[in-house]
């Protein structure tokens, strides 16, 4: 991927061409994106997740304006797009201007102004893989408002909105895992978050055997499709079928695997059960997971992802053929520990778990295979542990 130094230099005069005024008052933020080890599908659902900020992300230089007006361009797009301060709704023809747009909406919702602002986007994410471009951008929107705002809102508060403007602004049933970790990830760390009451650890990633490798099948896929919603709906569903025989159940992730085993049939519909099935069970295997980790048991860490797919694939249904290629590459290939798909699904990126010594034989196996199977050119890349969304005015000005 291309480094931050190359990111920052394609960036830099662009930015000064949309708005052409002095370096003084340019102030820019960055937000990483995020890959998700364990835990897929059951933060909507009030369960656990285990996700890490990664190295990768996207950076917004800011430029405020008085006079009411916003504007937002990127180096990844040809379009500018401007609205006023007072005006912000959503246009499908605004494309990616509508992340930020809905992140300042949401905010605008809590009580912050922003008198106006020029914000140019750049990054080093791959667009549309699962990991959390989407959030990035919304949540580099939002450190960099309330900034500008005096910084008058917590981390916790930011998160909410951002994923206010995902589910409200944008009309995707996500939950709050992919805000949460871009927002708050530490380096060299994961998080094991309780979704439905945002409490959460940091579970140490530091690996001296072995490396965790992100894999793109390069498909694409949006997040708004059908497919995602649909999914959120049949999690409502079950939960409604739940509620007969659990008396106050609020999420699935509330239900034990050993309490599933007695209250399933209260699911007559076989592919409703199995959405919930899956939810149940890997919200499970996210905090068994995290146990092993914390005692050191890379393998029985990798068993787990293991599973974690092949219930995505069963019984949620939203890996495809590309995910379940690759994923199947990375099983066969040498030094591999575990692998399974990362993010929504349905295309993307898949995560895996590498004996570090046989990296490279591993990513040229997987890209191999992959190949075979799909006819398609996917990507590997090495999984750095970073920080959170933060300002970096200071860094980005001393290189320029």
């Amino acid at each position: 991927m291309m480094p931050e130094t190359q990111v920052w230099r394609t960036a830099w005069p662009q930015f000064q061409a949309f708005s052409p005024r002095s370096i003084d008052d340019v102030r820019v933020f960055f937000a990483p994106g995020r890959v998700n080890l364990i835990g897929e599908h059951t933060d909507y659902n009030g369960g656990y997740v285990l996700p890490a900020a990664l190295t990768l992300g996207t950076w917004v230089f800011v430029r405020a304006r008085s006079d009411g007006w916003l504007r937002f361009a990127s180096t990844l797009f040809t379009e500018q797009i401007s609205c006023r301060t007072d005006d912000l709704v959503y246009r499908a023809q605004d494309g990616f201007a509508n992340y930020p747009k809905g992140a300042l909406w949401a905010l605008g919702q809590l009580g912050m102004s922003v008198p106006g602002a020029d914000f140019f986007f750049a990054g080093n994410l791959p667009h549309r893989a699962g990991l959390s471009s989407s959030a990035s951008i919304e949540m580099a929107t939002a450190v960099a408002a309330n900034a500008l705002s005096d910084g008058q809102y917590d981390r916790t508060a930011l998160v909410t909105a951002a994923k206010r403007a995902e589910n409200e602004f944008l009309g995707v049933s996500s939950g709050i895992m992919d805000q949460f970790a871009v927002a708050m990830g530490e380096r060299d760390r994961a998080l094991l978050l309780d979704c439905a009451t945002l409490a959460y650890e940091t579970v140490p990633l530091k690996l001296e055997d072995y490396q965790f490798v992100i894999m793109n099948t390069c498909y694409q896929r949006g997040l708004a499709e059908s497919k995602y919603n649909e999914r959120f709906a049949q999690c409502q569903q079950a939960l409604k079928d739940l509620q007969h025989e659990v008396s106050g159940l609020q999420y699935l992730g509330q239900i034990s695997e050993l309490q599933w085993g007695e209250v399933a049939d209260a699911i007559a519909d076989p592919v409703i059960r199995g959405r919930a099935r899956h939810v149940i069970l890997e919200n499970d295997r996210t905090l068994r997971a995290a146990k092993v980790w914390k005692s050191g048991d890379a393998r029985g860490f990798g068993q787990l992802m293991n599973e974690s797919h092949e219930s995505l694939r069963d019984d949620y249904e939203v890996t495809g053929h590309a995910l379940d290629a690759i994923v199947e590459a990375a099983w066969q290939a040498p030094g591999c520990v575990g692998a399974r798909m990362t993010g929504a699904g349905f295309g993307g990126c898949a995560v895996a778990l590498v004996e570090r010594s046989r990296t490279e034989p591993f990513i040229s196996s997987v890209i191999r295979d992959y190949k075979s199977a799909t006819g398609l050119d996917g990507q590997c890349y090495l999984a750095e542990i970073g920080d959170g969304a933060r300002e970096v005015t200071d860094e980005v000005k001393a290189w320029l």
